[in-house]
């Protein structure tokens, strides 16, 4: 009989679980900072150059990492069924899978100068965007199998390797980035393009340690003898919710890069403030994205024992813990908005006070964002534990761009408010997914628990 454990427990086991996977998320996100940082002080061409190329990127690098989340539960669910076989072949269908992605978008970030230009962008940042996304565009390939890797880790429970290779990759960025952007230590100064070579650098480090990591330690799954060979009934698998998981993931960060788009119309200043404020609410997200981790995991174990209980008691504790962070960031960016701007730009920056100016307001609109922002991470980690992906993504898709994308507009241009009423239009579409999904969670999925699992 499986003994039913304590909310204390559930929040230890989380923590346990869930601090190196938080820790893993900002050491990957203080790669992109790095570069935000570094090139703000470069200059606030290059800064909004690397802002709307880095939207871009992300937005093809997310729909192809839906493969990489899909592994996550398939993995955590067999590993609680004690089957060390699918572990293995949903592994490697899901690196598979990753490849054959990069290949296929890669066109799109060789030739993406003509789609900005399409969007709107100003000719001189759309050109310089460009030029980075054409070098920095190969990192996809180690980065999706990294993804994938990281994933199969985690659901193992190895979260502290994950860890150690992102903080490592951080390290490697921010040297590399130092040398070239400004050309120190006898490196050519290359600006733009030194922080694109750095980017390649930074996911070819980490896929040597993870991989060698991989095969090192556990050489019983072989995921890389005869990788050649197909499978196709667990490609098929993984694809039937890796795709739902990232056109999820498509959605929501298309509504921030549909966002940076629409502060791009209204100058570079208010791009690059958006570009500041976006990272430092990234950067608070990024422990609710490792609860949210945390949360597939668990959930996938709970539903590999079809141990209902510990799905409830667990989907409360993780929830309640993203709330009290949640509370915590809303406080901080209110209190500390200028100084935390500040960290981004020269003391004689000529655009200073008009950065902070926007910079300030637009923080205060993220605070107003950290609780459903947070809640809708959540629910989506539980029911990708559940491998509940079909009805979320609809949920998603009308959240972000059936309300959050038209209101960003609505409020930003057709009332006048500028970038306030842009990030006005991300709040509510946030909010719209975290009551969405919350409900398919508690309302549907979890009564479905003793039904045979099938990726939804």
């Amino acid at each position: 009989m499986t003994k039913v454990m304590t909310y204390p427990a559930h929040f230890r086991a989380i923590a346990v679980l869930g601090l190196p996977l938080i820790g893993g998320h900002l050491a990957q996100f203080a790669i992109g900072l790095t570069d935000t940082v570094m090139l703000g002080w470069y200059g606030v061409e290059a800064l909004a150059a690397v802002t709307l190329a880095s939207s871009y990127y992300f937005v093809l690098f997310l729909f192809g990492a839906g493969f990489g989340w899909a592994v996550m539960p398939m993995v955590a669910t067999a590993a609680a069924e004690g089957d060390e076989t699918s572990i293995r072949r949903s592994t490697r269908m899901g690196l598979w899978l990753s490849l054959l992605y990069a290949a296929v978008v890669m066109p799109l970030l060789w030739w993406s100068n003509p789609i900005l230009i399409a969007m709107k962008q100003e000719p001189h940042i759309a050109e310089t965007a460009s030029e980075y996304l054409r070098v920095a565009g190969w990192g996809l390939f180690p980065a999706l199998i990294v993804m994938v890797l990281k994933s199969y880790l985690a659901a193992l429970e190895r979260t502290q390797i994950v860890l150690w290779i992102t903080v490592t990759a951080a390290v490697v960025n921010g040297f590399t980035n130092y040398a070239l952007i400004f050309g120190n230590w006898g490196a050519p100064e290359l600006g733009v393009m030194g922080a694109a070579i750095a980017s390649i650098a930074t996911q070819v480090v980490s896929l040597v340690a993870v991989v060698v990591y991989v095969v090192r330690t556990l050489p019983e799954h072989s995921l890389f003898q005869r990788f050649w060979r197909p499978d196709w009934e667990m490609f098929i698998s993984v694809w039937k919710l890796g795709v739902p998981i990232g056109l999820t993931t498509l959605a929501e960060v298309s509504l921030f890069a549909t966002s940076a788009v629409m502060m791009g119309w209204l100058g570079q200043v208010p791009l690059a403030a958006h570009g500041i404020a976006l990272n430092l609410a990234s950067a608070t997200f990024m422990v609710h994205l490792g609860l949210s981790n945390a949360a597939t995991i668990r959930a996938g174990n709970a539903l590999g024992r079809r141990d209902k209980a510990h799905l409830e008691k667990g989907a409360i504790a993780v929830t309640g813990m993203s709330l009290v962070m949640s509370v915590v960031t809303v406080i901080l960016f209110l209190t500390y908005a200028e100084p935390l701007i500040s960290l981004f730009m020269e003391a004689d920056d000529p655009q200073r006070g008009q950065i902070l100016a926007i910079g300030t307001g637009l923080l205060a609109m993220a605070a107003l964002f950290q609780l459903v922002d947070g809640a809708q991470v959540i629910a989506l980690g539980l029911l990708r534990g559940l491998q509940d992906a079909k009805i979320p993504m609809v949920m998603a898709a009308l959240s972000y761009w059936v309300v959050g994308i038209p209101a960003s507009y609505y409020f930003g241009f057709v009332r006048q408010m500028d970038g306030i009423g842009v990030w006005l239009g991300l709040v509510l579409g946030l909010a719209f997914a975290a009551v969405l999904l919350m409900a398919r969670f508690w309302m549907h999925s979890v009564r479905q628990m003793q039904a045979p699992a099938e990726p939804a």
